[in-house]
């Protein structure tokens, strides 16, 4: 109140941002700061950020690194800059959700894990399709490199057993299956939004899970089918096995959400 008596405007909103930034890379720290406020709802659709000093202040950063953060997020669509009206945050459908830093945020602010269960979906719809086509032009040669892949797979869960000492070699084993997989089918856009979204759903703890050993196993025994149908050149259960897997597998591991919803299929 005394400094809206002194000045006779309402004080600038303070940030649930942290006290003191990492000295290197300010401008990406801003970022990031500014995209989790956002994100978490702090700042919702049709508010203004608070005024450029004191929010320069609160960072502890300058004005130039301020403004160039704000760049940024214009260009991540999650604000809108204009002359009069301030840095108004924009509706969620105008945001870029393939980006790194907005999407490593909306997972981590998703407590219902509805954006994991949408990413699933999307990357099981995206790695079906390549099946498909991977099923139809796969040579000899490819087969041959894709049940490598396999094979190591089979070989780090029998090295498991019956610990879970190796579960680094048998995930890296599934990423190269699926790498192959994508990279064989010849479809560029699809196979890189599918390993955005794959790679930032690995970073989540939520999305890894704690996995025992029959996870493991059952996840061994889908890649075989799809193998088996991709081998085989039966298209439409090449898709079928692949969308089954993705969606499954993180049917498995996914946790009770803090809302007590049911998960989404």
């Amino acid at each position: 109140m005394a400094e809206r008596a002194l000045t006779g405007k309402e004080p600038s909103r303070i940030l649930s941002i942290a006290d003191r930034l990492p000295a290197q890379r300010l401008g990406v720290a801003v970022v990031e700061a500014l995209v989790n406020v956002i994100v978490s709802g702090e700042l919702a659709p049709g508010e203004t950020l608070p005024p450029e000093l004191p929010l320069s202040q609160q960072f502890g950063v300058s004005r130039t690194v301020l403004r160039e953060s704000v760049k940024r997020l214009e260009e991540k669509g999650l604000v809108s800059v204009g002359q009069g009206r301030g840095t108004v945050v924009q509706p969620t459908r105008a945001w870029n959700m393939m980006d790194r830093v907005v999407l490593t945020a909306l997972i981590a602010h998703d407590d219902s894990l509805g954006v994991l269960d949408e990413l699933s979906t999307v990357r099981a719809l995206l790695e079906a399709e390549m099946a498909r086509e991977t099923a139809r032009v796969r040579t000899l040669v490819e087969l041959d490199v894709l049940r490598g892949a396999l094979d190591e797979m089979r070989s780090a869960l029998d090295e498991m057993r019956p610990s879970l000492h190796e579960t680094a070699v048998f995930s890296a084993a599934d990423v190269q299956f699926h790498e192959i997989v994508m990279a064989i089918s010849g479809n560029r856009l699809a196979e890189s939004i599918a390993r955005v979204l794959f790679e930032r759903a690995r970073e989540s703890a939520r999305y890894r899970g704690n996995v025992p050993l029959s996870f493991h196993e059952q996840t061994l025994l889908e890649h075989e089918q799809v193998f088996a149908a991709i081998e085989a050149g039966t298209i439409d259960a090449a898709g079928l096995a692949m969308n089954s897997h993705i969606v499954d597998s993180w049917q498995r591991r996914r946790p009770p959400d803090h809302q007590g919803k049911k998960p989404r299929r």
